[in-house]
């Protein structure tokens, strides 16, 4: 009897890097919370000795993804105010530093060199660089006043996955240890709910791996999607998009969940599928705009980390994730978009480790 054909992709498909590297993400996480925190916890203190006034975040791509998360978690859980400027855009955007402020430098390869001017930008301004980087000797850490190492080891595939999760978990015990002095709410429960991260990135993989696999068996030949997110996981819908891109080849936008109201709604049709990226603080007020979508003719997958019959009957799929605080939900959330990203690509014919077009460092 011949296997299934998702099956047989995934057969086939494991000799891939991506699949590989995303099965890598919960050790990659212990590792780096295991031997990365004593880093973080000296860089906080200094940040905390200095009192910087503004905190800049920056990077390209899945780098700067990783940024709107991180700027998410700084602003829910520290004093400081923050800013998100794309590496590219930096140098015409970054105000000379009359106050006392600091730029995050996000960069996997830490040669970037969109990154790299942005960090010149920012040293020429007396704004102080703290480097977020996978590579010890780059030029990114050697320019950079402080480095935090998200030592994920090498990265094969230009799809970035592993190094993605890494850099929220830099950020996110970053944000965590300057926002200290605040002991907001139930700070204790967010540092264990983060240190959990590879035991549920474990469990999420291996709950949905199949179930992905299945899903883009039916929606690898639409042609288009868009993927919705709020709060933090406004960062996932894009961050799930770009890989969809890279990866499948295929036409993805990632928006806010409510401003895809505003104008692009207008796309819908059955020739696109949605995604709605969906906590469980969400779903009630979400459930008209998911109604919506379907009732235009798209296919729906609801993503939440809770089973909801009303959500369920208004998708057509629910993907469920294991419940984890809500502002470090987008390393649970974006592993489904990683998973079926990578299927997709795999039924698609294509090679997700090595699109044509993308080189793993952009210079």
């Amino acid at each position: 009897m011949p296997l299934p054909a998702w099956l047989e992709w995934r057969q086939r498909a494991i000799v891939n890097n991506m699949i590989k590297e995303i099965h890598e993400e919960p050790k990659v996480l212990q590792t780096f919370l295991a031997e990365g925190a004593k880093d973080v916890h000296e860089v906080a203190r200094v940040i905390r000795s200095k009192r910087y006034r503004m905190i800049y975040l920056t990077g390209s791509g899945t780098s700067y993804h990783a940024g709107l998360a991180g700027q998410f978690a700084f602003s829910t859980l520290t004093a400081y105010v923050t800013s998100l400027i794309p590496a590219s855009e930096l140098p015409q955007w970054i105000p000379s530093g009359r106050q006392k402020s600091l730029l995050i430098a996000i960069s996997q390869s830490g040669e970037s060199s969109d990154v790299l001017a942005a960090s010149e930008a920012a040293l020429n301004r007396n704004i102080d660089v703290l480097a977020v980087t996978n590579t010890s000797n780059s030029s990114l850490a050697k320019i950079a006043q402080h480095t935090i190492l998200t030592r994920c080891g090498r990265e094969l595939a230009v799809t970035a996955t592993k190094t993605y999760v890494a850099q929220l978990a830099a950020l996110y015990l970053l944000s965590l240890e300057c926002g200290k002095a605040r002991r907001t709410a139930g700070y204790g429960q967010l540092e264990q709910g983060l240190y959990n991260a590879p035991r549920m990135v474990a469990e999420t993989i291996r709950s949905l791996d199949g179930q992905m696999c299945t899903l883009a068996e039916v929606h690898h030949l639409q042609n288009f999607f868009f993927l919705l997110g709020s709060g933090p996981n406004y960062a996932t819908a894009l961050e799930g998009a770009l890989k969809l891109k890279e990866a499948c080849n295929i036409f993805a936008e990632g928006f806010a969940s409510r401003e895809f109201l505003h104008g692009p709604i207008q796309l819908v049709d059955k020739n696109t599928t949605v995604f709605f990226l969906l906590t469980d603080e969400q779903m009630a007020t979400s459930l008209g705009e998911v109604k919506s979508v379907r009732g235009f003719g798209a296919p729906v997958i609801s993503v939440c980390d809770k089973m909801d019959k009303e959500l369920k009957e208004a998708s057509d799929e629910l993907v469920c994730v294991p419940s984890f605080p809500k502002v470090f939900s987008p390393m649970i959330y974006i592993i489904p978009l990683q998973l079926f990203a990578y299927y997709s690509s795999v039924a698609r014919g294509l090679n997700p480790d090595k699109p044509e077009k993308l080189s793993k460092v952009v210079k």
